[in-house]
């Protein structure tokens, strides 16, 4: 009986990861792997800039979660919601591959900008219907999950789609992306929601969304601060990565395999295996020891650049960046899952993600900046400043993390027993 549970958490999480993959690869292939497609078709610099806005949807997920949360169905609400995004977002991608590079740039670019909204919003019932069907003693795995999938995203769709777009042209990348979404979408229609939410007699008229309430929860506010700092520093160090491994000298095809194929698999196993410790261990107990380890990393990196260390010392930083990126990146998004309510999954899910995404975004302008006025190592120092003060601030978050996260290291059959509830299923 036992051995049939866990079997059917690992179908669930499974789903669910693969599905954070094909969400994730045609934003990142738009993002960061067709600019090089735009530029050898002529496409300036500004004109590339420019189209990067397709990203901007992620910012307003917040908003994009309200008729989410609103408009329910009294069976399987947020199965209906994701199976409806998901489908558009492959049937706009099927559209995407007819056209042509020599399109019209603002035809291109609505399509993408349409493919961003679509993919940003269909994340959101998706976690939602995660953060449902999972108990608490598989969160912080669905986050270790979670954040190997885009990893394994980021390679796919800003490496091997570009190679599959080299081998059989411009339909055969949106094709394989739009199939990937259609094979997920018959097991998400065989979950069985309802069951897990019988109890929910809400269901049945509009929820209304209460953010004040979010932010009355226990703890809620210093996590808050951590989610905003826990890994945009970390982030921005890894988007300045390969400029700056290019500028200490290493080759630029060198330098796509370290940061881009070895950095990704890196990530991912560091994912996999920060969540596995992180529900060993305890979230509270673990978390400073991440951000320690995020230090640590942008030390060794600001260290390398420095003393113009060779290229083995380089490589090590680089992996160093990687593993604490994966670590950090799987502990956030576990957590964001415990500090969702219950009957408010998509808004409380919503809201926490367009907070994390805005600083993502906004502190590598100001790491652009501080390079461009103080240079490399200059930048990387600021950053290991800034991640200090994380340090400081994840250990007064402890017994924050400890009262969201009570029930996330008790065995499983305990949990079963205490919940008393059948497991969700997945055929």
């Amino acid at each position: 009986m036992k051995g049939q549970e866990s079997a059917r958490m690992w179908r669930l999480q499974l789903l669910f990861g693969w599905l954070h993959f094909v969400l994730a690869v045609p934003s990142i292939y738009l993002l960061l792997g067709l600019p090089l497609v735009m530029r050898e078709h002529g496409w300036s610099g500004t004109d590339i800039g420019l189209f990067q806005l397709t990203g901007l949807p992620a910012v307003f997920k917040f908003l994009l979660a309200l008729p989410v949360q609103r408009y329910r169905a009294p069976q399987g609400h947020y199965r209906l919601w994701a199976l409806g995004l998901c489908l558009l977002l492959a049937l706009l991608l099927v559209l995407a591959s007819q056209q042509a590079m020599t399109t019209n740039r603002l035809v291109l670019f609505g399509l993408a900008f349409a493919a961003g909204v679509l993919a940003t919003w269909a994340d959101i019932p998706v976690n939602a219907l995660a953060i449902k069907l999972l108990p608490q003693t598989q969160r912080l795995r669905a986050g270790g999950i979670r954040s190997a999938a885009l990893f394994l995203a980021a390679i796919v769709g800003a490496g091997v789609m570009l190679l599959v777009q080299q081998r059989w042209g411009w339909q055969a990348p949106f094709l394989l992306m739009a199939a990937g979404l259609l094979l997920a979408l018959p097991f998400l229609g065989r979950l069985h929601e309802a069951d897990v939410l019988a109890v929910e007699c809400q269901a049945t008229r509009p929820a209304l969304v209460d953010w004040s309430g979010f932010f009355r929860q226990p703890g809620a506010r210093l996590w808050i601060w951590l989610l905003l700092s826990g890994f945009p520093f970390l982030g921005a160090a890894w988007l300045y990565l390969k400029p700056l491994l290019l500028d200490q000298g290493m080759p630029a095809q060198q330098v796509a395999w370290v940061a881009g194929v070895g950095g990704g698999v890196v990530g991912v196993l560091a994912s996999i295996l920060g969540a596995r410790l992180v529900q060993r261990l305890g979230p509270a107990w673990v978390t400073p020891w991440f951000m320690v380890g995020a230090l640590v990393a942008l030390l060794a990196l600001t260290g390398a650049v420095w003393l113009q260390a060779s290229t083995l010392w380089l490589v090590v930083a680089a992996y160093l960046l990687a593993t604490a990126m994966g670590a950090v990146s799987s502990l956030m998004f576990g957590l964001m899952m415990f500090f969702s309510r219950q009957q408010h999954q998509a808004d409380d899910y919503g809201l926490q993600a367009s907070l994390f995404v805005l600083t993502r975004l906004l502190v590598p302008i100001g790491a652009g900046a501080l390079l461009d006025r103080s240079g490399p190592a200059g930048m990387l120092v600021g950053l290991c400043l800034a991640t200090l003060g994380v340090c400081a601030l994840a250990m007064a978050a402890r017994r924050s993390i400890a009262q969201a996260t009570v029930d996330a290291c008790i065995p499983d059959d305990r949990a079963d027993r205490a919940k008393s509830k059948p497991a969700p299923q997945v055929s």
